[in-house]
């Protein structure tokens, strides 16, 4: 086991930053013969997949397990730096405890620390500390538990009298090396204390070099003074460090008192570890192995915690085969402090209502690895330590891109750019871990979050609507999280500064939100750091990083809201993400300001250098660094080609969008705002093909009434100046939750209630919105669909809502002015659709859904979203069917996913036959120019082409020869 000692200590350490602390913990390493070269990258990459910082003023750094075949021998490094390191996280360290280790032996340590979390103003001491004697002494404490475990139960023990089994206790405490001669001695001259239900104790402090207890039962039976003896105990007792072993005897007298009392076997071990432990009388429990390579360090602790908090109930935690007492699952010091490794089973407990569910969620969070990729202990049994180190370096930080070295990305915003690239980094917190006023803390703490909900709220103002301020006003109720609140005053409680304890908070509960199985709901972790990050700066009082004042494409670990909502869009000619998927808000973000963008790039992205050229193609999804002459020509010269296509098709925009041959397709604007529906109309779109009508609900903090919406409404009807508005009733759900809506929590909330589903649930809501849309309408043309349908049934429920409501108002359906179709996303709306079509007015089709739900795949995961292309021929034949039906009865049929404005699909879909494509108002006059440039003959050729490929990428294989 690895420990500290002085000769380990290195005192009044230097350093410029996190990166030279690393490398001068190396060269310590090195120095004292414990490493070799390849070492050094091993404690960089570790850092980069997340934080070593510990607490205190303390961080464990230590390499990748890749790296351990560098290590020559275990040992440790300490090193002091009285001044104190800006650590990459925000933290303030000034010990670095740096280990070379050949397996987990880094866990022992930690383990070893975490008694000093608890401790008020031990960083400062570390920080003053002038000898490597006072720094071993702060850190090196040895940490006492109680000893009760499987080892010392004596069960089944022969023996005629209570002598035999009290000398069966005592020599088994000091066989194990827990006490002396002196304790025995002691103990056998002691009369026995009844406690009652046969039980039988003996304690003694004489002669105890650690605390701890046996618990003997006979295997015969054997009477004392009137009853039969059920087991003896013998404490061991040292001060404070023995409590857990008397709380573990009232806990068994509790369950034996209990009514009816439990059946127990006197030679069942786990059944008295069990009851000792506080786990019978009504207690709930359950047992989960670990299954975490590196066990139970602080990352998947931290997740552990927070699933804890929110499980309702108290829930404990202890090692099935570790010692004594469980300890709340809801502290992260103590969750850690168990030690648990890799193969070790933890034992789950609570009492109340809901602990059978809670603790099943926490068995199930535990099994899946907490956040951590984990494997079955059989499947790695014989795995040799280069598989094992293959495994892990599949999920380890990618290196620094090379020079002219292209990186592949997810496309996440179409168009070309190049510039000098500009590295946004966190900026850098420094605030002390503890204070000693909770309440002027929490003060602090109230104020700084309530700053941070006026700067959201004039920052939503400065929007103008759209999708930014939809996004900021979700921070304006993750700000009002009750949750976040209790968490930060609780750290406070504890001894934690306000700026510590709010971030605590905010990292427990977004690392538990990107643990997630639906993608889309762990991507908005970014957004709670956001969040996060501008009240820390309040805290802080922290400037701002300030970007070039020249053009450049901003690369960052991931783009907040709060982020784009400050960009100087005139500057920033593309944008980079380390993290997150085509769905993640930097992306969605992106696209709505038609700034070319890529995302989940890698973090090796965030090591370049600013200032160093880079070329972005949003379009196929790459960036390359400092690129040769040769290369950045080339692409020059398809930017030329492309700006000039778009300076021509700008000059048209307000032409009529046709095909090459006359063939009329209407080209719409989708729209999240209605505030931005005149800027659509100045682009040339034809109308509104949809609008997202669930961002006016999720801008107001109570569902808005009929007056509300109508005037919302009317300004783009207004705007749009007799052009159609396709309005999409409230689709809310899955990641658009509205917080006067609460809904009950679903496995998959993207396949439960959502959509028109939703909607039927509340048909008043329905009825309103219908109302508002048809009185703003005032007889202009209005095309209202209903999103989510999977039949005629839910259509027909929705339309008998909708004839009400034209009743009252006395308005006839014409079926040309006013319209009510459906959104074909869900593949039995599109098989169905010869059953749907007499009925409806039209159908628009959502190749976003459509896509996803036919392929299976989600289309913002990290690693298959390139699969979910909606030109896969099974989404294509879906959309031929619906046409076709919605044809043969004389109704149009229009896309508004994101395949209406794929360059290669657009003469596709119009060859298919659809009527109308619905696309980002700023994508408008680039795809009426792509319909132009095609016949309707080649464009059918090419949809019969396309419909004949077994997959999507076969399909754009053979689009591309024909270009």
């Amino acid at each position: 086991m690895l420990t500290l000692n002085a000769d380990d200590v290195l005192l009044d350490c230097r350093a410029e930053s996190w990166r030279h602390a690393l490398d001068t913990a190396f060269d310590a390493l090195k120095a004292a013969d414990l490493v070799e070269d390849g070492y050094r990258q091993g404690l960089h990459d570790r850092e980069a997949q997340s934080s070593t910082w510990l607490g205190n003023g303390i961080a464990i750094p230590h390499g990748t397990p890749a790296s351990r075949e560098a290590v020559r021998q275990t040992g440790v490094q300490v090193l002091q730096f009285p001044e104190g390191v800006e650590w990459h996280d925000g933290q303030r360290v000034h010990v670095l405890v740096t280990i070379a280790a050949q397996s987990d032996e880094h866990l022992d340590i930690l383990r070893s620390l975490t008694h000093v979390l608890d401790q008020e103003g031990v960083s400062q001491q570390l920080a003053a500390a002038t000898t490597a004697a006072e720094v071993v002494a702060l850190l090196g404490r040895k940490v006492v538990s109680a000893r009760l475990d499987a080892k010392t139960l004596v069960l089944n023990q022969a023996g005629q009298d209570m002598f035999d089994l009290l000398l069966a206790g005592a020599q088994r405490l000091r066989h194990l090396g827990l006490v002396d001669g002196r304790f025995v001695g002691d103990v056998l001259e002691q009369a026995p204390a009844a406690l009652g239900h046969g039980l039988w104790l003996y304690a003694s402090d004489t002669g105890v070099a650690e605390p701890g207890m046996s618990v003997v039962t006979p295997a015969a039976a054997i009477e004392h003074q009137g009853g039969r003896i059920k087991a003896v105990l013998c404490l061991a007792a040292q001060g404070e460090a023995g409590r857990p072993l008397a709380d573990a005897v009232l806990s068994l007298v509790d369950a034996l008192a209990s009514t009816p009392a439990p059946e127990l076997d006197e030679g069942d071990a786990d059944a008295w570890l069990s009851l000792l432990a506080g786990e019978g009388g009504g207690v709930a429990s359950r047992r989960v192995q670990l299954l975490n390579a590196h066990g139970l360090h602080a990352r998947p602790a931290k997740v552990l915690v927070q699933k804890a908090r929110e499980a309702g109930v108290a829930v404990q935690i202890r090692l099935a085969d570790g010692g004594g007492q469980p300890v709340s699952a809801a502290s992260l010091t103590k969750v850690i402090g168990l030690g648990a490794r890799r193969g070790q089973e933890l034992v789950l407990s609570a009492r109340g209502d809901g602990a059978e569910m809670a603790l099943e969620q926490l068995a199930e969070a535990i099994t899946d690895g907490l956040g951590e990729h984990v494997t079955p202990l059989s499947a790695t049994a014989t795995a040799t330590p280069a598989a094992m180190a293959a495994d892990t370096l599949d999920s380890e930080v990618p290196t620094v891109p090379q020079e002219d070295e292209p990186v592949t990305a997810v496309a996440a915003s179409p168009g070309l750019a190049v510039a000098p690239l500009y590295v946004l980094k966190t900026p850098r917190f420094d605030y002390p871990e503890h204070a000693s006023d909770p309440a002027a803390e929490k003060a602090r703490l109230a104020d700084a979050i309530q700053q941070g909900a006026d700067q959201l709220e004039a920052l939503i103002r400065s929007t103008a609507g759209g999708e930014v301020a939809a996004i900021l006003s979700m921070h304006q109720e993750m700000l009002d999280d009750p949750e976040l609140a209790e968490a930060s005053r609780e750290g406070i409680d504890e001894g934690l500064s306000a700026e510590a304890a709010w971030w605590q908070a905010i990292d427990v509960a977004a690392r538990a939100q990107e643990q997630l199985a639906d993608r889309l709901l762990a991507e908005r972790a970014a957004d709670l750091r956001d969040v996060g990050r501008r009240v820390l700066g309040i805290l802080c009082q922290i400037e701002l990083p300030q970007p070039p004042d020249e053009p450049y494409l901003l690369v960052t670990d991931d783009i907040g809201p709060s982020d784009v909502a400050r960009l100087d869009t005139q500057r920033v000619r593309g944008i980079v993400t380390a993290r997150g998927g085509a769905t993640a808000h930097s992306a969605i973000l992106a696209r709505a300001l038609g700034i070319p963008a890529v995302v989940g790039a890698g973090a090796g992205v965030l090591q370049l250098t600013s200032g160093t050229d880079m070329l972005l193609d949003g379009d196929e999804g790459w960036v390359v660094a400092a690129p040769t002459a040769e290369r950045r020509e080339r692409f020059a010269s398809r930017m030329e080609e492309l700006e000039a296509l778009k300076e021509k098709a700008w000059e048209a925009r307000f032409s009529e969008a046709r095909t090459g041959d006359g063939q009329r397709i209407e080209v719409m604007a989708n729209l999240g705002n209605t505030a931005h529906a005149h800027d659509a109309v100045s682009r040339g779109a034809e109308g509104v093909g949809l609008l997202r009508t669930e961002f006016l609900f999720m801008a107001h903090a109570s569902l808005p009434d009929v007056a509300t919406q109508e005037r919302e409404y009317r300004e783009a009807m207004d705007a749009l100046d007799g052009r159609p508005l396709v309005a999409r009733t409230l689709d809310v759900g899955g990641d658009k939750p509205l917080s006067y809506w609460p809904l009950p929590q679903e496995d998959n909330p993207f396949l439960g209630l959502r959509g028109i589903r939703l909607a039927l649930k509340r048909p008043q809501v329905l009825r309103d919105q219908f109302t508002a849309l048809i009185k703003a309408a005032a007889g202009r043309p209005l095309r209202i669909m209903l999103p989510m349908v999977k039949d005629v049934a839910e259509f027909r429920a929705a339309r008998a809502i909708f004839d009400e409501v034209l009743e009252t108002l006395g308005v006839r359906h014409d079926g040309e002015s006013l319209q009510l179709g459906v959104m074909i996303e869900v593949p039995s709306c599109a098989l169905l659709a010869p059953s749907l079509a007499p009925e409806v007015d039209f159908f628009s089709i959502g190749t976003n859904d459509l896509t996803q739900y036919t392929l299976a795949i989600d289309r913002g995961h990290p690693e298959l979203s390139a699969d979910s292309d909606g030109l896969h021929p099974s989404v294509l034949r879906l959309i031929r069917m619906t046409v076709q039906a919605a044809h043969d009865h004389g109704k149009w049929v229009g896309v508004c996913g994101e395949l209406a404005s794929d360059r290669q699909a657009i003469p596709v879909l119009a060859g298919l036959g659809i009527d109308e494509l619905s696309v980002s108002a700023r994508q408008v006059p680039m795809v009426k120019a792509r319909l132009a440039s095609v016949t309707m003959d080649k464009a059918r050729e090419l949809a019969a082409l396309s419909l004949a490929q077994p997959t999507a990428s076969d399909v754009r294989r053979a689009l591309e020869a024909q270009q």
